[in-house]
């Protein structure tokens, strides 16, 4: 059998027909594959906008197709292999295959109880489930699509391999920009991904957009800050994630849900058994219950998102304790118990970048080409005013509370935090 083989086509309701070899129908027909398919990519969502029910199933698909045509490009198609494009294909493929139910949900409690990621349980999987076999039998080596579908194998020569699938601009990004507003319906603006796969190239091992792609990569910059701000970081939305954590939180020990001592164990939980083993937890039935009647928490403070160059004065606002002590304040201020108060700060990097060795984090790399076709390398932000504008950090400040004490919450933060604009004190 030949790996590479062409199998057949899959319709995407965002790039139509995929073609896939019979190397990547094997993967997709596994079990640890399937199972994405009952893994939501945007975990409360839906909740905002109907139509966000698309799950990883298609979005991973979505990645590898892009990652397809980035390797196929004219300037990258120069120097690899065929095997090196299927290996890319495959990782682009398997790269969500670690996510816990609710994906970033669950994230939380590997992080805080394991210091885990979803990356750490995507090379576990890929190098230790039934995709081992698989991945073996068509010819190509576990650990080395383990470690790539991280962007963490890190061949050398071959920085950009990784970076096609981690980086600021990689597949990953670029499929769920497009993907996440096409199934919302929150679209801001149209972004010409195809423009910046098709001249992508790589300078001096890593990947580097053409200076004449410049707008289309502005035109992500910014449908990208859009789409956390009004999908990711959607206040609603927020307050159902945060209750779907609290309730596994809660229930974690009772229902065991970080005592899988196998790829199987883990594998066993998506969205739908996970749900319904927190709906019948004492622990944490309540919470699905006010779920399903959407009976939800309520934000008292929003105030707009603020940018800050200094990642330290930035961090300042993830620092558990100091968020401990802010919660307490507003509580003692407005005459309630603390545990009804929740403060989230969903911070992130507003453009990250951070597997290039050439530029600094934050740095996007990007070439000019002259009549000779010598190639010169440019920081973004040197030739990009709406780059260097954004490239900060930018900060969402939140705090939520019960529907019946959230004036007293909001008079209490505004106290602490400063009031807010009149035009911004609506009713949530």
């Amino acid at each position: 059998m030949t790996p590479t083989k062409y199998w057949g086509e899959i319709k995407d309701p965002v790039y139509g027909y995929v073609y896939i070899t019979e190397a990547e129908r094997r993967i997709i027909d596994s079990f640890p594959f399937q199972r994405l398919r009952r893994i939501r990519q945007l975990a409360g969502a839906e909740y905002v906008y109907p139509g966000a029910n698309h799950t990883r199933f298609e979005h991973s698909i979505g990645v590898m197709y892009l990652a397809g045509l980035l390797t196929s490009n004219p300037q990258l198609s120069e120097i690899l292999s065929k095997d090196d494009m299927q290996i890319i294909r495959i990782s682009a493929l398997l790269h969500d295959v670690g996510h816990g139910p609710f994906s970033h949900i669950f994230e939380h409690l590997l992080v805080k109880f394991l210091n885990k990621t979803h990356e750490d349980m995507t090379a576990w999987i890929i190098q230790s489930s039934e995709l081992k076999d698989i991945i073996n039998d068509v010819g190509f080596d576990p650990k080395v699509i383990g470690k790539l579908a991280v962007g963490d194998l890190r061949k050398p020569g071959r920085n950009f391999m990784d970076q096609i699938i981690q980086s600021a601009v990689d597949v990953d990004k670029l499929d769920f920009v497009v993907r996440d507003t096409y199934h919302t319906g929150a679209e801001y603006g149209y972004v010409d991904i195809f423009r910046l796969i098709r001249t992508m190239d790589v300078l001096d091992d890593d990947l580097a957009v053409d200076f004449g792609s410049l707008s289309a990569l502005e035109s992500f910059i910014l449908a990208r800050i859009e789409s956390f701000k009004s999908i990711y970081f959607h206040r609603v939305g927020r307050a159902v994630q945060i209750m779907l954590a609290t309730a596994m939180e809660e229930a974690k020990d009772d229902l065991g849900l970080l005592d899988f001592n196998s790829p199987e164990d883990y594998l066993a939980l998506d969205d739908y058994t996970l749900w319904t083993m927190l709906k019948n937890c004492e622990k944490s039935r309540e919470i699905v219950r006010r779920l399903e009647r959407r009976r939800l928490i309520k934000c008292a403070y929003d105030p707009p998102p603020f940018y800050i160059r200094d990642k330290i004065v930035s961090s300042i606002f993830n620092v558990e304790g100091v968020r401990a002590e802010m919660r307490e304040q507003i509580a003692k201020e407005a005459g309630i118990d603390p545990s009804l108060v929740i403060i989230d700060v969903p911070t992130l990097p507003s453009v990250p970048y951070h597997n290039s060795v050439m530029m600094e984090p934050m740095e996007i790399p990007v070439f000019f080409k002259d009549r000779d076709g010598r190639k010169t390398l440019r920081r973004l932000s040197e030739i990009s005013s709406i780059f260097d504008v954004l490239r900060g950090f930018m900060n969402i400040l939140r705090v939520y509370t019960e529907e019946k004490y959230i004036n007293r919450v909001r008079d209490a933060s505004e106290k602490l935090f400063g009031e807010l604009p009149s035009s911004m004190k609506i009713s949530y």
